[in-house]
């Protein structure tokens, strides 16, 4: 399956549009987020609900910062505890690794959460989805991260040296990168939501092939 590569100045460009195009509520749903990040329960509801809001983003849907606190995001938290143990389980194991690996699957496993909310697949298919579908891109995916935070750093450095009024504007700048920031993440989910969608579209096919191609039972014996 030939798909389109991710590319890294496109993708920053265009979260950085995404971002501006949407900034005003995603910087409310940022400070909601913040806001009630540390209230107990109410806390884990929001935070699915950040994660449905980066998926409605990825697919040009308008951004509602009260849709954090909606019923549907308190629904099976069971299982989204159990894709948070996964994940922990195996970043920590590959950490043990000299840290690289945990690293790399950090990225492979990226957008575990985001198919498990989407895609209504159970958390390990979560995981192996993300992991198939970053494969031969993690270094482009790390490279954007990375560029994303190196430029993020200079310009409030930038701005925080301006003197008496600096830290104003680190602090804006702050809560306006937190807004691109989920802007990013909504760009590149989108990318690799359109690959593990092919790949959930050409499973049905092969069950279908291989019951076509099964061999018919023997007549009874006379």
């Amino acid at each position: 399956m030939e798909t389109k590569k991710l590319e890294v100045i496109p993708t920053l460009t265009e979260a950085c549009q995404l971002g501006i195009k949407n900034v005003v509520p995603l910087i409310l749903t940022v400070l909601l987020y913040f806001v009630t990040v540390w209230i107990p329960y109410l806390n884990v509801g929001t935070t699915v609900g950040l994660y449905r809001i980066i998926i409605d983003l990825s697919k040009g849907k308008t951004v509602d910062p009260l849709s954090i606190f909606k019923k549907e995001n308190f629904e099976n938290l069971g299982g989204f505890f159990l894709m948070l143990g996964f994940l922990s389980i195996g970043l920590t194991a590959a950490m043990a690794f000299m840290f690289i690996p945990g690293i790399v699957m950090g990225i492979a496993w990226g957008f575990a959460i985001y198919i498990y909310l989407e895609k209504k697949v159970s958390p390990l298919k979560a995981l192996m989805l993300s992991d198939k579908a970053t494969y031969g891109e993690k270094w482009t995916i790390f490279l954007i991260t990375l560029l994303f935070g190196i430029a993020a750093c200079l310009v409030c450095g930038l701005f925080g040296a301006i003197p008496k009024v600096g830290f104003v504007f680190v602090i804006l700048l702050v809560i306006c990168l937190a807004a691109v920031a989920v802007a990013l993440e909504a760009v590149l989910y989108r990318h690799f939501s359109e690959k593990i969608d092919a790949f959930l579209a050409e499973a049905p096919a092969c069950h279908h092939r291989q019951q076509v191609e099964a061999p018919a039972p023997e007549a009874p014996a006379e």
